[in-house]
């Protein structure tokens, strides 16, 4: 297989425009393989079993809250941006990202969503401290869910 320099270019272009971290071409006994590299703090071990998130006893996990209750700490709401899993920490030995009563900056990582086998950290994107926890670790979530409350 001769390699073109234009058609490489073109594959490492695509592969940078999409959520792909491998890539592979072979021709015969030629092989060619592109991979992005990440850096060890985006790299995720799926919880098994997952370890469960305190939540307040007015909101439970499995109810989708659209807005904060009376029963809810008044605050920031931060929603899921996609469907999947959420888990509380990065491993199931592992310390939760957060609890009820942690101060957050803009950027921290608050939980990770598991959708189609990738593990989304999902940041803080208020300052703050975290009033209410809204999901159970392990359990899925729908896009839009009000997952924290920051104060």
């Amino acid at each position: 297989m001769k390699i073109n320099v234009a058609d490489l270019q073109k594959l490492i272009s695509l592969m940078e425009k999409s959520t792909l971290s491998e890539i592979e071409i072979s021709e015969g006994t030629e092989t060619i393989r592109l991979r992005r590299q990440t850096l060890a703090s985006e790299t995720f071990v799926v919880p098994a079993p997952p370890q469960p998130v305190v939540a307040p006893a007015a909101a439970p996990a499995s109810v989708a809250v659209t807005a904060p209750s009376p029963a809810q700490p008044e605050g920031h709401v931060v929603k899921a941006p996609m469907v999947g899993t959420a888990y509380a920490a990065s491993a199931p030995d592992a310390p939760p990202f957060v609890k009820v009563g942690d101060k957050v900056k803009v950027g921290d990582p608050l939980c990770i969503i598991e959708a189609m086998k990738m593990m989304n950290r999902i940041e803080a994107d208020h300052a703050g401290t975290i009033a209410a926890i809204l999901i159970e670790s392990g359990k899925p979530v729908e896009f839009d869910q009000p997952l924290f409350i920051i104060q």
